[in-house]
């Protein structure tokens, strides 16, 4: 049979091979008959090595001649190109005639082209040269009211920068202003939310009671709610809590602060005579009326002293016993002094000053608050200062009681004995 060999991408497959050879056939025969083929492969795959490599060497060598003989000329060529680069050298940087040391000397010697120039760019005495034009033209940029820079620098100027500037920071002004503005209008909308929250969950005596409560317990006081209770007057339940202070401190007189609380809007007649008619009915020497944040009249907030009444207000979802304190405090001041049995001197201006101390030191608070809801890493900061502020405004209180009590003095203990 004929050999024949067909070749695929990456297969080679001969059939049909015989080979004439006794000595082959003898090395065959000496190998297990189970080995035999994979020998026969190997026999294959080495001989087919071997007659690549054998074309390669024959490649070799002449690719080594052709090289060499490509070595010599590029080693003549090197020679002709390094003797004409030596005289181009000598040609140009040669001491005795060279190109660059002749150049050199023509513009930058003592008489060369350089110092002649700068000569005359630095001559001040000439109007043209470069130091005279630069002069001048510093002179109309920055020399006097009309100059360019003036003109940039003017904020009034239509067209400068500082111009655009100042409009663009009014027309900033102005949009914060309208943010501010929305702000508010957002914080009044949650005020009227939280009010409205606050009288469906949130019932205004019960807190005011537990507070109250706090309060008379630290000045040995007594409170009562008396919103549901008839009074001296006939049919009448006005005055919602009455505080009954220590008797010790009023050597056994009734002393009694009565105070309202108003979830609604009244206007301040209405007010005044209601606190009226709530000390009648409640026979007390002094009122405290509490407001909502929503209800309360204007200039309230936190604390007002409306002739001898003191109006508050507390929020009912966030109270702040602060205020609430401190009206009813000055509450028992304006009832001990209602006492004397006839007019003392008092120091009213040492009295208004206490006063308006406690305001600002209150609304200094109320803004505290805003920044701890807004400023968490200034936390520490703002509740050290707002326990400042609180022990200044109890010292302001304690100072107009300390007043009226030097005023009062003997009367009082004849008027209470």
């Amino acid at each position: 049979m004929q050999t024949a060999v067909s070749l695929t991408a990456d297969r080679l497959v001969v059939e049909h091979l015989e080979l004439g050879d006794p000595d082959l056939v003898r090395f065959v025969s000496e190998r297990p008959e189970e080995d035999r083929p994979e020998l026969i492969e190997r026999a294959l795959r080495i001989g087919l090595l071997a007659v690549r490599d054998a074309g390669l060497a024959v490649n070799v060598d002449v690719i080594e001649k052709e090289f060499g003989r490509l070595v010599a000329q590029v080693d003549e060529r090197n020679e002709r190109a390094g003797q004409a680069l030596a005289q181009a050298l000598r040609d140009t940087f040669s001491e005795d005639g060279g190109k660059l040391p002749r150049t050199l000397e023509r513009f930058l010697g003592d008489q060369g082209a350089l110092r002649k120039l700068v000569a005359d760019l630095f001559d001040e005495s000439r109007r043209d040269s470069a130091i005279g034009r630069l002069n001048d033209l510093l002179g109309r940029y920055f020399d006097g009211d009309g100059s360019r820079l003036a003109q940039l620098l003017d904020p009034t100027r239509m067209g400068s920068p500082l111009y655009q500037f100042r409009s663009e920071i009014s027309k900033g002004f102005e949009d914060l202003a309208g943010r501010i503005q929305a702000l508010e209008k957002v914080a009044d909308a949650r005020a009227s939310e939280r009010a409205k929250s606050a009288a469906k969950g949130i019932d205004f005596e019960d807190v005011l009671e537990g507070l109250l409560g706090e309060i008379s317990a630290g000045l040995g006081d007594a409170v009562e709610r008396t919103g549901t209770l008839p009074g001296e007057t006939i049919k009448a339940k006005k005055g919602d809590f009455v505080l009954t202070v220590d008797p010790s401190r009023t050597r056994g007189a009734d002393l009694r602060v009565v105070i309202e609380s108003k979830d609604r809007a009244m206007s301040t007649r209405q007010v005044i005579e209601e606190l009226a008619a709530a000390r009648q009915n409640r026979s007390a020497q002094a009122a405290v009326i509490v407001f909502t944040p929503l209800h309360a009249p204007a200039n309230v907030d936190p604390l007002a002293i409306v002739g001898r009444d003191v109006w508050c207000v507390l929020d009912p979802v966030a109270p702040d016993r602060l205020p609430l304190e401190c009206a009813v405090r000055l509450a028992r001041i304006f009832a001990l002094d209602a006492m004397r049995d006839r007019p003392v001197e008092v120091d009213v201006a040492a009295v208004d000053h206490a006063l308006d101390g406690i305001r600002t030191q209150l609304s200094a608070i109320q803004g505290m608050k805003a920044s701890l809801t807004s400023i968490t890493n200034v936390t520490g900061k703002v509740s050290a200062d707002l326990d400042g502020l609180r022990v200044g405004i109890l010292r302001s209180v304690t100072q107009i009681e300390e007043e009226l009590k030097a005023a009062t003095g003997d009367r009082v203990q004849r008027a209470t004995a």
